[in-house]
Formats: C-alpha cells, structure tokens, sequence
C-alpha cells in the first residue's frame, strides 16, 4: 500500500502530502506502521512524518468511518441551519458528531468552511462535496449508507455545484484563448511584459496588495533557481470565488504561471489546492495535460529553445494556516506548516531557500488577459490605487447570493443593492480576518486604499445576533491557530473564552476590558493569523458597543472563573444536567 501510493506520487519533499492522503484513503487513517515506512522511502525521521500527519484537519493516526463526513460550521452555513442537519444525521445513523460509529461505517464531524457558503448547507463525503442539503436529503443519505451503497452509485445530481456566477466583467468576460499571453510576450519581451503589468497596476488579489510587476522583477534580479507558487487555499470563510474560477478558468491560470516562469527564469512551479477542494483535481489535471499536449508547458514551450517550465498540484489537507504564503511553502516542501520568520521574504528566498513568485488564482488570471490586452486597458477600471475588478464571493442574508465581479471604488452600498440585501446589521468584508461593517459605513469603498478583502463578503441581516456571530469567529481563530507561538495560541483561546462569557449573558464590564487587553497580546503573534484574529472583536466593540453593554451583568466585580462553565464538560460527560449551580 504505502510503495503503491509512492510509486503513484514519488517520493520527493513535495509528495508527501499526496502520498499521506493516499495511504489515508485506502486504511481510513495513517497506521503508525505505514507512516514508518514512508518515513524510511522518504529519508525522513519518523518524528518529522508523525508531525506532518498530526498537524492537518483531514488527516489521522486513528481510524475514520468507511463514510468520512464533514459539515461546514461557518456562521454562514449555521444560518442555513447546518446544525439541525447535522444532528438529525447522526441521529439517523446512531453516532455522535466528531466520533466515529461502532462499527467503522461511518463518522461525522465539522470542519471550517467548505467554499459553498453560497449553496449551503453543505458537506464533504469522503472528499466530496453535496450543497444545498435538507432534512430529506439527509434521510436519504442515511440509507445510502445504512445499505453501503458506493459513493460512484449515489445519485449524480446530489454532487452538482452551481456555477453561481451573479456578476460578470473585465475578468470573467473578455474572451480567452490559450496561448495567447505567452505568443504575445515571447514577441516582445520580458521586459515589455513587465511594464505592461506595471502599466496595469495590478496588485495581489489576496488582500495584501502588493504590486505584481514589483514582485516579479526582484525575483527576476535574484539569483538561484526559481520557482512559482499559485496559492489556491482560499480558507478564509464566506470565500468561494477560486472554486469557479479554477472550474472555468484554470487554463488562463496556468498561463498567467507560465508568464511569470517566462520573467523569472522558473523551471517549476506548483498550484496548491485547498483540501476542501479535492474534486476539482481531475479537472485541473486534464488541462495541465492539455496544455502540455500544445506544447505551451514542458520543453521548449512554444517552439522556444531552452524555455523549460512545468508544474504539479499539491493538495492540501484541510489547514488555514496554509493561506499563509510562508506555511504554504512548508506544507510544499513536506514540512509542518507553521509561518516563517520574515524578512526574508518568499520573493528572494522561498521554496527551499530560492527565489519564488506566489500569487493567487485571480492574480495569475489577470496577468494573462493583461499580457494580451495591455496594461492601458486593464488600468482603464478602478480607482487611483486599486486598478482593475475584484471578484467577490457574497454570500449570507441577501436574495442572490454568487460570485460578482466588480470594479474597485465600488461602495459597500452598491454592492448590497446588486445582491438583494436589505435591512442589514453588517457586512464583513474579507471573512473573520477582515472589517465588520456596520450601515452608516456602507458609503465605504472595496479598495486596497479603503476596504481591502481576498474577496469574501458576509452579509448579516438585522435579525442575526451579533454576539453569536463574533463568538463564532472567536472559535474560528481558536481553532485554526498553529499554535507556534503563544500570543495566537493562548490569546484566541482566552478571546473565545470571553466572548462565550459574553453570549451567555454571564460577564461584566471587566471582561470586555480584557477583551481589549487580548487584542495587544494578539498582535504579538508571530504571523497574521494573530494580528487579524482579534479584528471582529475590535471593530464590533467599537462600532456596536450597545449591543455588548446589553449582554452584561451589572455587577461592581469580575469573578475570577465562572464554576457552571467550567462544569459544563463535566455534564456532557455524565448527562447529569440538573446538577448545575445556578447563575446569579
């Protein structure tokens, strides 16, 4: 089994994850006794492979049902009522949520998001996806297993994913044609290109900003074998937009990596998949394989002598962290994903220490349309500082939720009117890591230079709860956390804490003083995940701070622990409920 899946993937750093996964499949889990012997194909310590093992969310050294089920737990799905879903399931098939059955058929848990906050409740079986769920679904899917019935043998439709484009423009709606970016730069010029994408204005799609061209030129100036990276993990929850854009635009993608292979000199380059993301893998291969037949990836790409550049996928296994281009690198290179230290950045030394481009999915594909059309044209949309369209993933309480693309400078205002939003509590721009919006903000501009977001954008209607939303995030970043340094593992742990405090009704106005004290140690962290982690409750105390001041107890003290909460696990345990000392 383990030489089957190493002779299947190979046994380099980059492989490991892939080989992990495969032996996971075939087992249902990772026997210690197979993860040795990769250990001994790979050169590797035991302890470094039990680490990799240990470290990702759809990877275990216990055993899993033959049925491996994961709902989304986003707050946007938990709108749709995944919980009551979720529940009624495990009822039907007698096994409690995060364990696993008896008799190895089945097990049941939660994981972060699953990139269909548009078509949710959804859930992943065994790696793949079925939205839009109901309570009669769920029965049916019950019996399914009951009766073992092959995942090949459920029904077709069930799997079906929208393309759920709202919203198309200077992106998704100019016409493609493969190869026609690198014709284009192989009759001008690496130099030309760079000033096109100069030209252009284009920065990272994912949040950050930085200017392409900038980040293509010092890895073109530094010297060592370089290499592209596509970060593909968009885990930031309400995130969806790379789902479609790798369905129907993946062949501009890989072109917009080979342009940049084109500039630097690479001779490899690798698109990292988020897990969640497994189905689409087939898809992604086949038009790898396309284009190689073309003759525009491999040896001598277009006809040109001694222009070499291939690359692989690495999928993932199920790791927030992982959007982090630092950990990212690490989980390539067979490693624990934890961030490194920076600088140096990624841009001169990278993967395995060497110069390396990483954008995004809707980075490289502009960058492809932009070779072809010219920086004038690409610059011609958008704001002073924010050229070009932004693709969002709107999803939440809004009539048509979907992917829109829109200009930069659009208002937030506009942007609930496209989607058929109203009567609004907020909006969070850019997930949990980025701004909670409330309606006298909603003049506010999506730009870098105003509201900057990787793209998702959650809207709440004015009957959600608040509190519940941000204790909801809370418990995102305690989750996700790396746990590498202290600030991120022991601050959004205590911030959860505290907000849960806060939703039961049970703090006093001393908590929400050290809620704010949590945000300094936080943004001590050692990476972003850290400093972002406390942003919900940053801006919803500063922007809604009656809705807080409600859920307070008017007490002159705070206590040093609460006694019923920490007796909770206790009575999930027993079942003994009534035993309980009663709140004041």
């Amino acid at each position: 089994m383990v030489q089957e899946a190493i002779r299947a993937h190979g046994n380099r750093a980059e492989h490991l994850l892939a080989v992990l996964r495969s032996i996971q499949k075939a087992c249902h889990y990772l026997p210690r006794q197979a993860l040795q012997l990769v250990a001994d194909h790979f050169d590797l310590p035991l302890a470094r492979v039990e680490g990799v093992a240990e470290f990702y969310s759809f990877l275990h050294t216990q055993p899993r049902g033959e049925y491996d089920i994961y709902f989304s737990d986003c707050v946007i799905d938990v709108f749709h009522g995944f919980e009551g879903l979720m529940q009624r399931l495990c009822n039907r098939l007698g096994v409690q949520p995060g364990q696993v059955r008896g008799d190895g058929r089945v097990s049941i848990d939660t994981t972060s998001c699953t990139g269909l906050c548009d078509q949710g409740p959804a859930l992943l079986i065994n790696g793949s996806p079925i939205p839009r769920l109901t309570p009669t679904l769920i029965d049916t899917i019950a019996n399914h297993i009951e009766r073992r019935v092959p995942l090949s043998q459920w029904p077709a439709e069930w799997f079906v994913i929208e393309d759920n484009f709202q919203r198309r423009d200077l992106l998704l709606s100019t016409r493609w044609q493969s190869g026609m970016g690198l014709k284009s730069a192989l009759r001008h010029g690496a130099e030309w290109l760079l000033h096109e994408l100069d030209l252009s204005g284009l920065r990272g799609r994912g949040g950050a900003g930085f200017p392409t061209a900038k980040k293509w030129r010092f890895c073109r100036e530094t010297p060592g074998d370089h290499y592209i990276v596509c970060n593909a993990d968009e885990g930031e929850p309400g995130t969806f937009k790379d789902r479609e854009l790798l369905k129907h635009y993946a062949d501009q993608v890989f072109e917009g990596m080979t342009l940049a292979a084109f500039v630097t000199g690479a001779r490899q380059g690798f698109l990292y998949l988020r897990g969640e993301y497994e189905y689409l893998l087939p898809h992604l291969q086949v038009t790898l394989r396309q284009r190689r037949r073309r003759g525009l990836l491999g040896r001598n790409i277009c006809g040109l002598m001694d222009f070499h550049f291939d690359m692989d996928i690495v999928l993932g296994a199920g790791a927030y962290i992982c959007g982090e281009e630092s950990a990212l690198l690490n989980s390539i290179e067979g490693v624990r994903p934890h961030p490194r230290n920076r600088p140096p950045y990624p841009v001169t030394c990278g993967l395995w220490q060497q110069p390396t481009v990483i954008n995004n999915v809707e980075s490289f594909a502009a960058a492809s349309l932009i070779t072809v059309h010219g920086g004038a044209w690409f610059a011609e949309i958008g704001t002073e500082k924010s050229k070009g369209t932004k693709s969002l993933s709107i999803s939440g309480d809004c009539d048509r939720p979907g992917i829109y693309e829109v200009p930069f400078g659009v208002t937030v205002a506009e942007v609930l009117e496209l989607c058929g939003a109203s009567e609004t509590l907020g909006v969070q721009v850019g997930g949990p890591a980025g701004t909670f919006v409330h309606p006298p903000e909603y003049g506010r501009r999506i730009a870098y230079e105003e509201l900057g977001t990787g793209g998702s954008f959650m809207v709440f209607g004015a009957d959600r709860d608040l509190i519940d939303i941000v204790t909801r995030f809370a418990g995102f970043f305690a989750h996700e956390t790396c746990g590498f340094c202290t600030p991120c593992r022991i601050g959004t742990s205590l911030q959860l804490k505290l907000m849960e405090k806060i939703r039961r009704g049970w703090a006093t106005a001393g908590d929400i003083q050290e809620l704010e004290k949590l945000g300094q140690l936080l943004e001590a962290s050692h990476c972003g995940l850290g400093h972002t982690a406390h942003n919900p409750v940053r801006h919803t105390l500063a922007r809604y701070a009656d809705y807080y001041q409600a859920r307070l107890k008017d007490l002159d003290y705070s206590p040093g622990f609460d006694l019923d909460a920490e007796l909770e696990t206790a009575r999930q345990l027993t079942g003994r409920f009534g035993d309980h000392i009663k709140q004041v």
